[in-house]
């Protein structure tokens, strides 16, 4: 009977691991399952019908990145990473240890930008000549409509950590309370137009309450606790005329790239299985 009983439940296991793994819909000979359908149901927190139609989106573009035969290589992505950096005015050494120190899998970061690149590449080959390049008079008209995304702090009130221990800064930022005899402490004001390039990115990219990245100053390690960030400044529109029309260039490439892909799934051989 015991023997029995554990048949039943093996074959019954079996049967469940079998469902989960099954089939559920297939995209031009690529399988999509059951499983990936809860999964990103979960992830997501989305529903089943539009787990189901990111899915299909996700298969098509790996479908026409290999179709149009779109390669990432780390010289794209350095050339990439050096423009970021020389748009902050940083070259691209300074910019990476910025980079390595705010985010603890820089592997991840680049794995980000690489999917990034291969995005610009493919809507590169999909949208030559069928979208309208946006205009200075465009770039401005954003600007006028929008100048609250231009602006940054006069002065940002901060408390400076220093010490020759990493270590030890890294606990201050777990628990502020806990500064040990390591660690010394000032209260800083700065001005944003005295800064270097680099700690204005830090600063201007950390909110209030917030520490920035442990970085390496005077011999000794510091980070920042932004406490405050005080007055108003608006950037030229010289100043970020660049930036807006990469926004505008953006949002016009996202709407191109949603009609064409809700164009592909009707001329897909997409088949239902369960």
């Amino acid at each position: 009977m015991k023997k029995l009983l554990g048949t039943l439940l093996l074959s019954t296991t079996i049967s469940f691991a079998g469902l989960v793994d099954a089939v559920a819909l297939v995209v031009n000979d690529e399988p999509i399952t059951l499983f990936d359908i809860d999964k990103r149901m979960v992830q997501a927190k989305v529903s089943k019908k539009e787990a189901v139609s990111s899915l299909i989106d996700e298969v098509l573009y790996e479908q026409l990145i290999k179709d149009k035969n779109i390669n990432v290589d780390v010289f794209d992505i350095n050339n990439y990473l050096e423009k970021i950096a020389a748009s902050n005015g940083m070259d691209l050494y300074t910019f990476k240890s910025i980079i390595k120190q705010k985010y603890k899998n820089y592997e991840a970061y680049e794995e980000e930008i690489k999917r990034r690149i291969q995005r610009e590449k493919l809507i590169g080959k999909l949208v030559r000549g069928n979208l309208k390049i946006a205009t200075e008079e465009d770039l401005k008209i954003y600007y006028e409509n929008n100048k609250n995304q231009f602006t940054t702090a006069k002065t940002i009130d901060v408390i400076q950590y220093a010490s020759r221990n990493k270590a030890a800064l890294i606990a201050v930022q777990k628990n502020p309370m806990a500064v040990s005899n390591e660690v010394s402490q000032s209260n800083i004001s700065l001005e944003q137009e005295k800064l270097n390039s680099q700690m204005r990115y830090l600063l201007n990219d950390t909110k209030v309450n917030q520490f920035t990245p442990v970085i390496a100053a005077d011999n000794q390690y510091v980070t920042l606790l932004v406490r405050e960030k005080k007055g108003v400044n608006t950037l030229a529109f010289e100043e970020v005329k660049n930036k807006i029309f990469t926004v505008l260039m953006q949002k016009r490439e996202q709407n191109f790239l949603k009609e064409y892909f809700e164009k592909l799934k009707l001329t897909a051989n997409i088949k239902v299985v369960r």
